[in-house]
């Protein structure tokens, strides 16, 4: 199957990531939002966003206005019908996925492959959902995903090896990297690297150096782009608690599990860059 028309559910940072990259690689793509006020902003976000990258000289006005041209916005669900694929890319709720993906199976056409870009939640609940399981995958995008090079393709025990081929070849004509996995929670990237983000709060908390030399350590050191805190305070330390949860209720092991510092300044509401305070403090 050619994919030629791509649904996007949801154009907050991620959502509006993946319809910009879909676009500037030539798909037509539609996006719902949950009502007029969001899609309005989801098309104010994507076109300011195409505009500056045309005024630093990232791309070309002939660029910029064919990807544009290419957008659209809805807030019906069932404008979903023509999609060839559709990624979801909604909050982290197992339930409200759940119930996405089987309206989509009953909107969208018999071809149409439905994926998520959870990072957290179960791919093969949402399978189950729908009366086509084997057309349903994860793809998993990195923040920011014009920048980020990498996607997760997540194989479900359900899902059938022509969705994968198909999704894997789109994957790479958005010029992205894809990687495979089963669906197994927090996939490859986030079964790594979120235990040590949770091990360098225990090292601080613990007192064994400050957050500045840790970061720097972890630079220098390992030759990481940024240290750990800066890292969580650009991810966001409630995202990051939540993966945590999820991955510790999965697996029950302890070095999953939200050290307390984590948990009490999320209840303080320091959630990184996005509050202006996080392990860090931005500008506002």
């Amino acid at each position: 199957m050619t994919i030629k028309n791509v649904g996007v559910i949801g154009c907050g940072l991620m959502g509006s990531g993946i319809v910009q990259v879909a676009a500037q690689a030539g798909f037509e793509v539609l996006f719902v939002e949950a009502n007029d006020d969001l899609v309005k902003r989801g098309l104010g976000r994507l076109r300011e966003t195409l505009e500056g990258l045309a005024s630093r000289g990232k791309i070309e006005a002939k660029a910029k206005d064919a990807a544009l041209a290419l957008i659209a916005g809805t807030t019906r669900l069932d404008d979903m019908s023509g999609c060839d694929l559709v990624v979801e890319a909604m909050t982290e709720n197992q339930a409200l996925k759940n119930e996405t993906f089987a309206r989509l199976h009953k909107i969208c056409a018999p071809h149409a492959i439905l994926a998520s870009n959870t990072s957290s939640c179960n791919v093969t609940a949402m399978a189950a959902a729908t009366g086509r399981p084997a057309q349903v995958l994860g793809l998993h995008f990195f923040n920011p995903v014009p920048l980020m090079k990498l996607v997760e393709v997540v194989r479900t025990i359900l899902t059938d090896d022509s969705a994968v081929k198909t999704a894997t070849e789109w994957v790479q004509a958005l010029g992205k990297t894809p990687v495979q996995t089963k669906d197994s929670t927090a996939f490859i990237v986030n079964r790594l690297l979120v235990p040590y983000l949770l091990d360098a709060i225990r090292v601080y908390e613990s007192g064994l150096s400050s957050l500045e030399d840790i970061d720097a350590a972890m630079r220098l050191g390992c030759g990481y782009p940024m240290g750990p805190f800066t890292l969580l305070d650009l991810v966001g330390l409630d995202t990051t608690m939540y993966v945590a949860e999820v991955m510790f209720e999965e697996f029950r092991e302890a070095r999953y599990a939200p050290p307390p510092l984590l948990k009490r300044m999320v209840m303080a509401g320091q959630l990184g860059r996005k509050t202006g305070k996080g392990f860090y403090t931005y500008p506002r």
